[in-house]
């Protein structure tokens, strides 16, 4: 399982973009199906950056560990 960090501001969109689309980032392209395991929302751009940038620091078992607390998922 690869884990993918990432912010939009259409979830459903960019899930369907990820499994459908012929052209666009070949890091999901060859990692399908894309399959949402966690989420967060925020009010501004701003605050998403951030955050990604935070959990984009953390060590694969940080993540994982984190999405297991968070949700029954995986």
């Amino acid at each position: 399982m690869t884990l993918y960090v990432g912010y939009t501001t259409d979830l459903e969109k960019r899930l369907l973009k990820h499994n459908t689309l012929k052209s666009g980032a070949h890091y999901t392209k060859i990692r399908r199906p894309v399959k949402l395991v966690y989420s967060e929302s925020f009010d501004t751009l701003s605050e998403a950056l951030k955050r990604e940038y935070e959990i984009k620091t953390w060590s694969r078992e940080k993540k994982l560990a984190h999405i297991l607390k968070q949700s029954d998922l995986l």
